[in-house]
């Protein structure tokens, strides 16, 4: 094979300096918190949620692959429904940007955002411009410990909480 046909021969992509950020938001947690009044729509109660994710690379280091479910119960403790959702992020490089997709029973839903890591806060927002809007949060507070924070927007400009959860590693 000649240098000039080895030079156009494609070549898979390299994880970069971008994965490796994504690193300390993408870990095995498990957590528990709160799920406001109205966050799982209009007239729904208050809940408690108890979860856990399991996070792992594919692709050679290219993507993050990671599963999360989570027990969502009543103020008296009565079971209300067990929530489960795939999500694929990584660096997409055409891009220039975080991107992540998501598909969860709760609907169920699929969606695509955008991500970005502004110190210790990994944040996404839905893709798409339309209305309303999720923007998801992950504070990291020590190499253990994380908050997750779940908003949605209706005009574009207020975001309101829906849920928040205190994440440790395990």
């Amino acid at each position: 094979m000649t240098t000039e046909t080895a030079s156009q021969l494609p070549r898979s992509a390299i994880a970069g300096a971008e994965m490796e950020a994504l690193a300390p938001f993408y870990r095995n947690w498990a957590w528990t918190g709160t799920i406001q009044a109205g966050g799982m729509g209009p007239g729904s109660p208050e809940m408690s949620g108890a979860g856990r994710a399991v996070c792992r690379l594919i692709q050679d280091g290219l993507w993050y692959d990671c599963d999360f479910e989570q027990d969502q119960l009543l103020a008296d403790g009565t079971f209300v429904l067990t929530w489960r959702l795939h999500w694929i992020t990584g660096w997409d490089r055409m891009a220039g940007e975080y991107r992540a997709s998501s598909a969860d029973n709760n609907g169920p839903t699929l969606a695509i955002y955008r991500g970005r890591i502004e110190g210790d806060r990994l944040i996404y927002e839905s893709l798409s411009d339309a209305l309303p809007r999720i923007r998801l949060t992950w504070i990291l507070i020590d190499r253990d410990h994380a908050t997750w924070r779940n908003e949605l927007t209706l005009d574009g400009e207020t975001w309101g909480l829906i849920e928040e959860y205190e994440m440790v590693a395990g």
